[in-house]
């Protein structure tokens, strides 16, 4: 549906499905070619999640097949999960990341005249932890269980009785969050009435599984200005294309960096061929194989005030002080 600059930005009836409605192009490669002739359609802009990038990557597979394929592509990450490759950041997930927190501390807030009372709630998120990370973090969790990082029956027990001590504090709540694939045997259920059962007569406890609600709310202003910055380079990047790649009024566009995705590494905005990614994915559980929040787990337990100590060997610079430029007073 070809769409004006007065026309709303959601439509209504749209499906609101990631990337290909929940299809992969590859079956569909003499169809999606077809189209890509009768609309006369130049170039590709995908905006969705890890199907999108998977989806992505079948195309340029195409493009030896079929050539209608060979045009410029450039996919920008949306998914509240932040699981797609090559990005620090995916477009609706600080969305989700404040729905979490700011629910996880309204239900805090109802317990204020209750004590002993501890919350077992269950994120989205796939296999990828981000959301549970992060909010645990923001909402003072006690614990935060993802598939990442592999946990046992132990330190289940080992976190209960944490839990058991905390309670003789001033502080008598406790908040556990769980991804809800992050293990296929310790279910919310499970670890709801382990914690039950074994904090009996010191605690109880209440769960929540969050579901879709984390999927809708007004977009945050990090959000919608990220999402307006990804549009303004992605439009940018595929008109300087389409110029580069576009002979005798044709467009033939067959190189590894004209299928790119457009992700945050650090605090810069860059294009990364998708074939290159492909190493740094793990495919089966829809996850990149190196992801940066992780390093931030054990501040985690820190706050819960677990003994541990911060490995701070690593990150023991600040990145945006070595670069700084130091200007003699005089020119000032």
């Amino acid at each position: 549906k070809e769409l004006g600059w007065g026309d709303p930005c959601r439509i209504k009836g749209w499906p609101g499905h990631d990337g290909f409605e929940g299809t992969l192009p590859k079956k569909y490669f003499e169809e999606i070619s077809a189209n890509i002739s009768k609309f006369g359609i130049h170039a590709l802009i995908i905006i969705g999640g890890f199907e999108a990038f998977m989806g992505g990557l079948e195309l340029v597979e195409g493009r030896a097949r079929f050539e209608e394929l060979c045009i410029p592509l450039c996919i920008i990450p949306a998914t509240v999960s932040n699981n797609v490759p090559g990005s620090d950041f995916s477009i609706g997930a600080d969305t989700a990341l404040n729905t979490i927190t700011n629910t996880c501390d309204l239900i805090k807030q109802s317990a204020a005249g209750t004590k002993r009372r501890v919350f077992i709630i269950e994120t989205m998120g796939g296999f990828c932890g981000y959301l549970a990370t992060m909010a645990g973090l923001a909402a003072g969790a006690d614990a935060a269980y993802i598939f990442e990082e592999a946990f046992t029956s132990r330190d289940l027990q080992a976190n209960v009785d944490h839990l058991i001590e905390k309670m003789k504090t001033t502080v008598k709540r406790g908040l556990v969050l769980r991804n809800e694939r992050c293990n296929e045997n310790y279910t919310t259920d499970f670890i709801y009435n382990l914690y039950s059962e074994e904090g009996k007569g010191v605690f109880d406890c209440r769960k929540n599984v969050l579901g879709h609600m984390q999927q809708g709310g007004s977009p945050t202003p990090f959000d919608r200005n990220f999402g307006t910055k990804m549009g303004a380079k992605a439009v940018a990047w595929i008109t300087g294309k389409i110029r580069e790649c576009s002979r005798h009024g044709r467009i033939f566009a067959n190189t590894a960096d004209s299928a790119c995705l457009l992700g945050m590494r650090k605090r810069s905005l860059v294009f990364q061929p998708i074939a290159e990614l492909r190493q740094q994915t793990d495919f089966e559980h829809r996850i990149p194989k190196e992801q940066w929040w992780l390093r931030l787990r054990p501040i985690l337990k820190i706050l819960a005030k677990y003994n541990i100590e911060l490995d701070t060997s690593e990150t023991a610079h600040l990145e945006h002080l070595t670069r700084k430029v130091l200007v003699p007073e005089a020119t000032l």
